[in-house]
């Protein structure tokens, strides 16, 4: 590999926070407001244009996992907020409501935000994070913090800052596939229930497979892939992309142009049927591939495949999981759809001490880089998940802040009397 050497340069301090959360998806929404109503000065950096993430970015209109969270939790106040302005339905949101619901939550929280601002490099005193060096528009800049929250999904700060991680299958290393969804529209929602809702999961998945299959065209996914949001308006997640890293941008690259055009060879098949689908129209597809697994930083626990089995529970639970493994077929071939589980898991608990730094005294993380084995990521890094981790993440922040010591030392019982407020 060729190198380069740059000359020694001085990087400027373009702000100074409580509490810096770096990425703006669920886990980062939530860390944020939770930092920021515990009385934090939080800033909360996103290297793209909208807040949300999967939910937005990714057009993944679902909150999977999240509807039993507690009515208290911040989950359990967006989906109120969501349902009170007739903007979700059941588990399904209106994708753009979203996003600005989410500007206007954390504003009125506090919080301060910052877009079009990618993570570059972090720097360190001992074993602690004192700044976030970012790159933009605005050039290079540092963000000093006190305490430093990792929701970036891939352990990106996690990453530079030293802290150790694991990725992919113990036995080779592979990662899930990535999907890159899509919105469509132009179908009636009761004509096309054989494909969304009506008979097994395996029965609907077969019916709309079958409708991409021609000349000798196999989709590289073949599960449930179309999803209701409302109205006219659907998802379709019919793609899977193997043996790509959510850490390589040549590979995140490759896998988005290859997705999309998948799902354009997809939308005209099924216009060639007619019929129903005579006016299926291709409203968009999401700026961000959905990457199911990277990263996973190593913590002061572990949530492991045994944890599932047994239905763990802790003293020190921040959310109660009742997703199942999920593991999407890891190579392409064959039906392309999800894996048999190797054991049938049990709701359990994730602890706060998945989301402490193994390492460093004023990291944290939430979402799916939080600290647990392959077959456990599966279940626990869905949304609905992330945003209770962020939540936990952001009120231990800020006690953190508040009593002036490394957030490994903050009493759980203090975080759960914030967490109830």
């Amino acid at each position: 590999m060729e190198w380069i050497q740059e000359e020694g340069r001085r990087t400027p301090v373009a702000g100074v926070a409580d509490v810096i959360v770096a990425g703006g998806g669920p886990a980062g929404v939530c860390a944020a407001v939770a930092a920021a109503r515990s009385g934090a000065d939080t800033l909360l950096l996103e290297a793209g244009g909208c807040l949300g993430g999967m939910w937005t970015a990714g057009c993944l209109g679902w909150l999977l996992d999240g509807m039993d969270k507690p009515k208290d939790s911040l989950p359990g106040e967006l989906i109120a907020a969501l349902n009170e302005r007739g903007q979700m339905k059941e588990k399904a949101f209106d994708v753009e409501a979203m996003k600005l619901f989410l500007e206007e939550w954390c504003m009125a929280s506090g919080v301060r935000l910052r877009y079009f601002t990618t993570l570059a490099d972090v720097i360190k005193e001992n074993d602690r994070v004192t700044h976030a060096v970012t790159v933009s528009k605005s050039g290079r800049e540092a963000w000093r913090g006190k305490v430093f929250i990792d929701c970036t999904g891939d352990g990106d700060l996690g990453f530079l800052a030293g802290n150790p991680y694991e990725m992919g299958h113990p036995e080779h290393g592979r990662c899930q596939p990535m999907s890159l969804l899509a919105l469509l529209s132009g179908m009636d929602p009761e004509e096309v229930l054989p494909y969304t809702s009506q008979g097994t999961w395996s029965e609907i998945a077969e019916r709309f497979a079958a409708l991409l299959r021609e000349d000798g065209y196999q989709p590289s996914y073949q599960g449930r892939a179309l999803f209701h949001l409302g109205g006219r308006l659907f998802f379709l997640m019919a793609n899977h992309q193997y043996g790509v890293s959510g850490i390589s941008a040549d590979d995140l690259t490759a896998a988005t142009i290859r997705a999309r055009a998948e799902i354009n060879r997809q939308v005209a098949t099924l216009k060639k049927h007619g019929g129903i689908w005579k006016d299926v129209q291709l409203v968009a597809t999401a700026e961000k591939i959905g990457v199911r697994e990277s990263r996973r930083l190593q913590g002061r626990y572990k949530v492991t495949l045994e944890d599932l089995v047994e239905g763990k529970r802790h003293e020190d639970a921040v959310a109660r999981v009742t997703f199942g493994i999920d593991v999407h077929q890891l190579q392409g071939g064959g039906k392309n759809q999800i894996d048999k589980a190797p054991v049938k898991s049990q709701p359990y608990d994730v602890p706060l001490r998945a989301l402490v730094s193994a390492n460093l005294e004023n990291l944290l993380f939430a979402g799916r880089c939080i600290s647990g084995d392959f077959f456990a990521h599966s279940s626990y890094r869905v949304t609905g998940n992330a945003a209770r981790f962020g939540e936990a993440a952001g009120r231990l922040a800020a006690l953190s802040c508040r009593l002036e010591i490394p957030v490994a030392d903050v009493n759980f019982n203090a975080v759960k009397e914030e967490l109830s407020k």
